[in-house]
């Protein structure tokens, strides 16, 4: 098993572009994928997305745990978190329970990894 990264440091530009994305409620082309049962208006005002991120200070990061090669050939497979990376719903959320067993306890693995190795997690993302 192994740890990937999806999201560490991202430069105010990028950010400003994700805000300004944000804003056209007319853009709806992800929200099938990374906020479904959310709506779009709400983002900013429900914490999924904020003007300023830790994430332009390269001091936060998004990531889940991964085989690193199993049994059916596949090669860096994550393990089923429940939800897909970055939702903006509370499916993300470590404490949501309608999710499987098997999920809720590979959310509780990587908080503990993440916790021994000095990480923070926060309450709206596995």
């Amino acid at each position: 098993m192994g740890l990937k990264i999806y999201d560490s440091y991202r430069p105010q530009k990028a950010v400003n572009e994700f805000v300004t994305w944000a804003k056209n409620l007319s853009d709806t082309k992800m929200k099938k994928y990374f906020y479904p049962n959310v709506q779009k208006k709400n983002l900013f005002k429900d914490g999924y997305i904020a003007a300023k991120s830790s994430h332009t200070r390269g001091s936060t990061m998004d990531l889940t745990i991964i085989f690193l090669n199993n049994c059916h050939g596949h090669k860096y497979r994550p393990l089923d978190m429940g939800s897909t990376f970055d939702q903006f719903s509370k499916l993300s959320w470590p404490s949501y329970q309608k999710i499987s067993p098997q999920a809720q306890a590979n959310r509780l693995l990587l908080r503990t990894i993440m916790e021994k190795y000095g990480f923070a997690p926060i309450k709206t993302e596995w």
